[in-house]
């Protein structure tokens, strides 16, 4: 591995995150896996905790050209000798470049042992509103403040969220979740196969996918499944935060587990409706749902509870419909599954025209270049984003 970095002359983006990259492929892969045609990006995540009695990293490279870094954290070291490591870590990464790196963060406790790294670009990429998240750091929202005192540019994951963050930078731009459209266009062609394990499930199919945590509203699915035993309800993606015991168990309810990126579409081509039953909460106050673009994309008709970024432009559009307790799920659902409105597709794929990850990536390459670091040539091919 060493000696192909050092061969590799393309300026580093190392990027820092809370999220595991082979958990559920969104908007970090989305945009690192573009950013790997001109950068030699190192996707470095949060430790792992183990009863090993040394530290190491584990790392490999993934589909699309980004190299994963793992660190492996003994239980026994101290926060402080985690921190130091976790430094040592950037620090050997930070210097295989020829230039200091681009330093992308997605978590602002990395500054904990980034925060004196040589760069030169800082990016905040603020995705999510992390410290509404069930059990947020303490330290959160002092870092962050800190990370958007160091920031050089900072981009936001939605609408609401730079609404509300807008004077807290001076260089801070919106980009919401975005579409691959050919990807989930392909649930439109009638050529894929019904997976195994939901071909046996009759019709009318109503599904959702994604993470299932706090910002999911498992009352409301319980009460619609209860009302419509007729229908079935394919719940796709990983538990995780909350107590699988707590889900709701129904003949009609399948929870199939998390599932690889490139499947999503055979699912989708086999779905009546798209559902985004999201909790109205703290978690879920500042969030821009990815799936909502990539249900419209594969040709499904949408239900969502009253998320502002999707209320705001999708519902206000009349391209998802939006209900905000079980009774209105239903009786939008009742509508949709007897058909969208003739023009709906139409409206709809102009809308989906509008943005695209490559439109996103070349967008906010652009304002990296503003603030002084140029655009380096591209020197790998584009790559298919084939694994979640």
């Amino acid at each position: 591995m060493m000696e192909s970095a050092a061969a590799d002359v393309r300026p580093v983006l190392i990027a820092l995150s809370h999220l595991r990259w082979d958990f559920v492929f969104q908007r970090p892969q989305h945009l690192l896996t573009r950013a790997a045609q001109r950068y030699r990006v190192i996707f470095i995540e949060e430790p792992i905790r183990t009863d090993e009695s040394t530290p190491h990293i584990v790392a490999g490279m993934r589909p699309g050209g980004v190299e994963v870094v793992q660190p492996h954290i003994p239980h026994s070291f101290s926060d402080a000798d985690a921190v130091d490591y976790q430094r040592a870590v950037v620090e050997l990464h930070a210097g295989q470049a020829m230039t200091p790196p681009v330093l992308w963060f997605y978590t602002p406790m990395a500054l904990a042992f980034a925060r004196d790294i040589e760069a030169s670009v800082i990016v905040f990429d603020k995705m999510d509103e992390l410290s509404a998240f069930r059990n947020a750091p303490s330290l959160l929202l002092a870092l962050e403040q800190e990370l958007l005192d160091l920031a050089d540019v900072v981009f936001t994951g939605g609408a609401s969220m730079h609404e509300a963050a807008a004077h807290r930078h001076a260089n801070i731009h919106c980009f919401p979740s975005s579409i691959d459209t050919a990807h989930f266009g392909a649930a439109r062609t009638g050529t894929l196969a019904d997976p195994d394990d939901q071909q046996g499930l009759p019709h009318p199919r109503i599904g959702f996918f994604g993470v299932i945590d706090e910002r999911f509203d498992i009352a409301v699915l319980g009460k619609v499944a209860a009302a419509k035993p007729e229908w079935q309800f394919v719940m796709l993606g990983p538990v995780v935060k909350i107590d699988p015991a707590s889900l709701p168990k129904a003949a009609n309810i399948h929870w199939l587990g998390g599932k690889n990126y490139s499947d999503l579409p055979k699912y989708l081509a086999h779905w009546d409706l798209g559902w985004m039953p999201f909790a109205i909460n703290e978690s879920t106050k500042f969030i821009s749902p990815t799936k909502t673009p990539e249900f419209l994309a594969a040709g499904l008709p949408v239900v969502s509870t009253a998320i502002h970024d999707v209320v705001r432009p999708y519902g206000e559009l009349g391209l998802v419909e939006i209900a905000t307790d079980a009774a209105a799920t239903i009786a939008a659902m009742d509508r949709l599954l007897d058909g969208p409105a003739a023009d709906w597709r139409a409206r709809t794929d102009a809308q989906l025209a509008k943005s695209s990850w490559d439109q996103t990536w070349a967008a906010m390459q652009a304002e990296i270049a503003a603030v002084g670091h140029p655009v380096p040539p591209s020197t790998t091919p584009a790559k298919e984003l084939a694994h979640v």
